[in-house]
């Protein structure tokens, strides 16, 4: 059942043509050409590398346009994570404008603050530095006692 069909027939059968095939030395040798050379031709070489690098740069496009969508999501989502950071550690805002305790003051105001208190500071120290001075102690004490 079948198994006719897959064996080989033992008869090869040949064909003897009455008029004998020439050929043009040109086909002879664009055949041979071909057969020693398994790449293709250089001009679809070319027509094929042409097609590749199109390829890729369309997709290395699509690639840039997906990781900026992506590099803004994430800085919408660091944002929106940093304006409820500040707003938990601010509290909530107040009804009234005047009452600046407890409202959510921006990053920039909170460090002109900041730099505020440090300046503050550097006085205070610098004037301790100064009644640490024997001659500073003794002048303000004169000058307290003609106040006396």
């Amino acid at each position: 059942m079948g198994a006719g069909q897959s064996k080989s027939s033992e008869d090869d059968k040949v064909f003897y043509t009455e008029t004998p095939i020439q050929f043009s030395e040109e086909v002879v040798n664009h055949l041979t050409d071909h057969l020693a050379s398994p790449g293709p031709s250089p001009e679809r070489q070319s027509t094929i590398d042409a097609q590749i690098r199109s390829r890729i740069s369309a997709e290395l496009v699509h690639l840039r346009e997906e990781e900026e969508l992506v590099k803004e999501e994430i800085e919408r989502a660091l944002e929106k994570e940093n304006l409820d950071r500040e707003r938990a550690m601010a509290g909530e805002e107040t009804e009234t404008e005047e009452s600046t305790a407890g409202s959510v003051r921006s990053s920039a105001a909170l460090m002109g603050d900041l730099e505020e208190v440090r300046q503050k500071v550097d006085r205070f120290n610098t004037r301790r530095a100064l009644s640490e001075f024997p001659e500073v102690q003794a002048k303000s004490e004169a000058v307290v006692s003609c106040y006396r």
